[in-house]
């Protein structure tokens, strides 16, 4: 298969690693070739969050180059901004409908984004958004919001639900698991008809 390059973005806290461990351990399970990077330096301080998941038949690199994101995968508005150059111009574009102000702009080192909505619609006019939270705190625990998006996320990959979920079996602590099960059934569920 032709290497798929997804590009996770986020603040930290917001389970944006787990979800791309997730995303790549699933790829290793079709059998396909898969790359890994990351980035989180002020992670535990709200800071950005990135990580990319490259998979195919083979790949030589885990790092996707400007414009080469076949889909970004922002778990924060403003990320989505942030990260955009990464995005290749047929990609596809997944937004959390959240926004987290970041510590510069609380502490005042620098101007909030008033116009954050019409630059997304300019930036990302196909972009699916997904509000991640709400579902997760209907499952019960809103800190599962980030199986929520990966459950969106396997709409847009090529590997079966069940694949996806023998990968959370392995990764997720088993008290844990059942919650994380029905918030990654609900993403997919509620982003399959817009995306598939």
């Amino acid at each position: 298969m032709k290497t798929m390059n997804i590009t996770l973005v986020g603040v930290g806290g917001q389970g944006t690693l787990l979800t791309s461990d997730i995303l790549a351990k699933t790829a290793a399970l079709a059998g396909l070739d898969v790359k890994k990077s990351e980035i989180h330096g002020m992670a535990q301080r709200g800071g950005s969050v990135i990580s990319q998941v490259r998979f195919g038949d083979e790949v030589h690199s885990p790092i996707i180059h400007e414009g080469a994101s076949d889909l970004l995968v922002s778990f924060e508005r403003m990320e989505a901004l942030r990260w955009r150059h990464l995005l290749a111009p047929t990609g596809q574009c997944l937004i959390n409908d959240i926004d987290l102000i970041p510590i510069t702009v609380s502490s005042g080192q620098q101007p909030a984004v008033t116009d954050l909505q019409e630059r997304l619609e300019a930036e990302f006019p196909d972009a699916v958004f997904l509000d991640a939270i709400s579902i997760a705190i209907e499952v019960g625990n809103q800190r599962c919001m980030n199986m929520v998006i990966a459950g969106a996320i396997s709409n847009l990959t090529p590997f079966s639900a069940e694949l996806w979920q023998d990968t959370m079996k392995n990764r997720i602590p088993a008290k844990l698991l059942d919650l994380n099960l029905e918030a990654f059934s609900r993403g997919r569920a509620v982003t399959a008809p817009a995306v598939v």
